[in-house]
């Protein structure tokens, strides 16, 4: 292969990967090698080339001048000669963009350590992995989907892609980890945990082979994949997952695994779960079936589409539904999920002054860089997309009398986009979505688009879930730690409005909502609230306090902004109606028990 890698841990406790890159036919004028800036399916500029602390060229034996040209390139001196390029990458990154390596473990996606030949990234690469030396690190595996070439299962050697987009798609997990197996639909599938853990490796099989199995029958077999590699980060606190063609990089926290005297499903296990599905989903809905803007991607630089909330809100709607579909929770599990998600939405004032589109449009500035202002100021096209999904989906399951569903559209996404995306590499152009959608649903869905994606109008949520058989609630919160649900409140509470950290000697405000009560006060986020009516406050007696005083009380609360203590007289404002509650209805037609069940059960 005229492109070939060398990698190795270098370095452990220093956190140093250790890159060789042979080019053997260099641009005669002087090679231009790049690094991207950011990682297909986390929409941020993150620069990965800050983290390359040394780089060095050589040809024929001799030392080659190497030129930075900006924050992501350089450029070798001129030569015909093959070309070795050296170079060494600081990867401390504990998450599932970046690069990380310590005594325990490694982790890298390719965006992190590979350069890009310039003029030659259609071209094969060979990848040779190398294990780090010493005893120590003997039991020392790599898990990756990387193609091997002499490289035996699960071990260090040579591996290979067909060019630079395959390259960066397949990460790579390197460590002493635990490893399990199954097949779905016929299709190997390897779940690996990276950490240490109790976890009931039996369930996890069992329970992520059903979701497997659902989402490749939701499409339809074969599955787009040869074989699938789950990669989790075991940690005490965290959360997340990136998407790749054939795997999926995950960090979890220790205790949302599910440990082999658990029966029931905790919150933790089943949000872990709603995880996997979610990440898996993507292995249709964005590897393959994309936007035309990321057809291919230009990884130098931002790529704006209008199509995220299709993208990352259908699959966030998909990810919980697949848990359902599967039996692996109930319909009520399923609604207080729902609830929750509704309830987000509904607390923040942004999804009034933001649509879905823009927020699609604005991910690089705005939602990947949030600040204390953004639940005022942005909506999710995570979740008010997977609510624009769930209304999109009854409305075609209602209006075609259960003939036609969202999966139809999902499907016919799949046969024209997706299937043949690789070898042929069109992507979904931006207003194509909505004429096959449209189409599937034969009837136009225009109205409901200028609505769901070009309004600030809330959804008709609970007009179309009450079709379904489905009762809804709208109330004030009860307490700080509810997220949404069914409950009765007799009486509504007192709020601050604002969300709020624990903080040494009070209560920090980390958020301050338009409207509520301490910005109405003239409080701001960062503030620490030290005494309400000159008694201490805490985040254990918060509401308690809050709730001694009835709603249009004026008192006077004293707080730190930096290190000066001031006061200001604090309005006591009512809780809003701002949580959803869902349950199935006691009384409903037949006809609507019908359609529940074709939208909750297996299709």
């Amino acid at each position: 292969m005229k492109l070939h890698y060398r990698i190795q841990p270098a370095d452990l406790a220093a956190h140093y990967f250790d890159i060789e890159l042979s080019i053997a036919k260099p641009d005669p004028e002087g090679q231009v090698l790049w690094l991207p800036v950011w990682i297909p399916g986390s929409y941020l500029v993150r620069e990965f080339a800050r983290n390359i602390v040394a780089i060095s060229a050589e040809a024929g034996g001799k030392a080659l001048a190497v030129t930075k040209l900006d924050k992501h390139r350089w450029q070798l001196a001129a030569t015909r000669k093959a070309v070795t390029v050296r170079y060494r990458v600081y990867a401390f990154d504990l998450s599932v963009r970046g690069a990380y390596l310590d005594e325990q473990r490694g982790f890298f996606n390719g965006t992190s350590v590979f350069l890009a030949v310039a003029g030659q990234e259609d071209q094969p690469v060979g990848v040779e992995l190398v294990a780090p030396a010493g005893k120590a690190y003997r039991d020392w595996e790599v898990a990756t989907t990387l193609e091997r070439l002499d490289a035996k299962a699960w071990g260090f050697g040579g591996y290979r892609a067909t060019n630079y987009d395959e390259l960066i798609d397949h990460p790579v997990e390197l460590g002493a980890f635990t490893r399990v197996s199954f097949k779905a639909c016929g299709v190997p599938h390897d779940f690996v945990l990276a950490g240490r853990q109790r976890a009931d490796l039996k369930r996890l099989k069992r329970d992520l082979k059903q979701i497997c199995e659902y989402q490749i029958r939701l499409f339809g077999e074969p599955a787009p994949f040869e074989r699938y590699l789950f990669l989790t980060a075991v940690v005490g606190d965290g959360y997340g997952g990136l998407e790749h063609r054939a795997s999926t990089a995950l960090i979890a926290s220790r205790d949302d695994l599910p440990l082999t005297h658990e029966t029931g499903m905790k919150a933790g296990y089943r949000q872990y779960l709603g995880l996997c599905s979610h990440e898996y989903f993507h292995s249709w809905n964005v590897k393959r079936i994309k936007p035309a803007a990321y057809a291919p991607y230009d990884l130098t630089q931002e790529n704006y589409t209008r199509l995220l909330w299709a993208f990352e809100g259908i699959t966030s709607y998909y990810d919980d539904l697949t848990l359902v579909r599967t039996g692996l929770i109930s319909q009520q599990e399923y609604l207080d999920l729902l609830a929750q998600t509704m309830s987000q939405v509904q607390r923040g004032a942004g999804r009034l002054k933001q649509n879905l589109e823009e927020a699609s449009l604005d991910a690089w500035v705005k939602y990947y860089r949030q600040d204390e202002n953004s639940p005022n100021a942005i909506v999710s096209y995570y979740t008010k997309g997977a609510l624009a999904a769930l209304c999109l989906d009854l409305t075609i399951r209602q209006r075609s009398e259960g003939a036609r569903s969202l999966d139809d559209v999902m499907r016919a996404l799949w046969q024209r986009y997706g299937r043949d995306f690789y070898p042929h590499g069109a992507g979904v152009p931006e207003m194509a979505w909505e004429r096959i959608a449209s189409e599937v649903a034969g009837f136009d869905l225009t109205t409901f688009f200028d609505r769901a994606l070009r309004s600030t109008d809330d959804l008709p949520l609970a007009e179309l879930l009450s079709a379904f058989g489905i009762e809804s609630q709208l109330r004030p919160i009860a307490g700080g730690g509810d997220k949404g649900g069914w409950k009765d409140v007799t009486a509504p509470g007192n709020a601050l409005g604002a969300r709020v950290a624990p903080e040494a000697g009070g209560v920090k405000l980390t958020h301050v909502f338009d409207g509520g009560a301490v910005q109405a006060a003239g409080f701001a986020a960062g503030d620490v609230l030290v005494a309400l009516d000159g008694l201490r406050l805490s985040s254990g007696n918060l509401d308690t306090v809050l709730a001694a005083w009835p709603a249009g009380s004026v008192v006077t609360v004293h707080a730190f902004r930096r290190d000066e203590l001031f006061s200001r007289n604090l309005k006591i404002h009512p809780s809003v109606a701002d949580t959803w509650g869902l349950r199935p209805a006691a009384a409903t037609t037949t006809s609507a028990k019908t359609q529940r069940q074709r939208w909750l059960e297996p299709s």
